[in-house]
């Protein structure tokens, strides 16, 4: 299965950011054409003070810095340059990680999607919008934040597709700043699919598809959960995208470049289980010829042989 879509991730806050401008941008827009990407996600407009374009609103409400470039105005562009589809991110305050309270995230991005869009809207890549709060379980509050902002974002860009990148709470499913690489407490498929199903039937008609996370139960657990994962999608009427992470979680340096052969052994069971689209975390760092890690460009290199293989 071919990887189609790519995070971008330029606020970077667990992963080093690589200090790139607008000629490496560039050049790595034409890397991802050259293997068939065709969708770029900005993964958050903001994180916390960071931000990725000069938001009125996020300054004075927020106290965010104010960006030396404006980097939505920048990928989009590129996006019309390179004849790809741009999805934007919306904002993540930080508050819902500090207290398990999504009204914060709501409350915020009414103002940001009517603000995005007014600016960017008329861009000719700007095609959807990446939900961006992300959740494992059945969460207080989820089902209201992807219904309220998904069918916003759909009311003012003329109902452009939402999508959100949850994760399993399977045993790797511990936080970046863990010190261990797995947890004893982890999900049955049966909890998955109960929790799961009524999450999905709650933000029916607001959320087009759902690309789970794929890093985070063990590759002998991928075709069970992802088999799961079709079947609720096909029942609630959404596309079943696989987010193909391209960085391993099985080592102790947070974050590498995944070996391929993980990463061939993720893709084939989205393949396997007939998911409808394949999106990376993330290609920049993890598999760009020209990332800050030396492994990416030999990991974009394999996966140029896989996908010359599959033709």
């Amino acid at each position: 299965m071919k990887i189609t879509g790519t995070f971008l991730d330029e606020i970077s806050h667990d992963i080093p950011h690589q200090n790139w401008g607008r000629e490496e941008w560039d050049r790595d827009f034409a890397y991802m054409k050259a293997v068939g990407i065709d969708t770029v996600i900005l993964i958050r407009s903001g994180y916390r003070r960071f931000i990725t374009y000069p938001s009125a609103y996020l300054q004075k409400q927020f106290g965010c810095y104010a960006p030396p470039v404006d980097l939505v105005k920048m990928y989009l562009e590129l996006a019309d340059k390179h004849g790809m589809q741009f999805y934007f991110g919306l904002y993540d305050s930080g508050h819902y990680w500090d207290t398990g309270n999504m009204q914060a995230e709501i409350d915020a991005n009414r103002y940001v999607i009517d603000e995005v869009w007014q600016q960017y809207g008329h861009y000719k890549s700007f095609k959807g919008w990446y939900l961006s709060m992300e959740i494992s379980r059945r969460t207080k509050g989820a089902v209201e934040a992807f219904s309220t902002l998904g069918n916003q974002c759909k009311g003012v860009s003329n109902g452009q597709p939402t999508f959100i990148s949850p994760w399993i709470d399977g045993k790797k499913a511990v936080m970046a700043a863990s010190a261990g690489l797995t947890k004893e407490d982890a999900v049955s498929i049966q909890e998955h699919e109960r929790e799961w199903s009524e999450i999905f039937d709650g933000v029916r008609g607001a959320v087009d598809a759902i690309a789970f996370q794929d890093g985070h139960i063990d590759y002998h657990e991928l075709p069970e959960f992802f088999a799961v994962n079709k079947k609720m999608a096909d029942k609630f009427g959404m596309q079943c995208w696989t987010n193909a992470e391209s960085f391993d979680r099985d080592m102790p340096i947070k974050f590498l470049p995944i070996k391929f052969e993980k990463l061939r052994l993720k893709l084939e069971a989205a393949r396997l289980a007939g998911y409808d689209k394949a999106l990376t975390f993330e290609f920049s760092h993890f598999m760009s010829p020209q990332s800050a890690y030396l492994q990416a460009g030999h990991l974009y290199n394999r996966y140029k042989e896989y996908i010359g293989a599959l033709k």
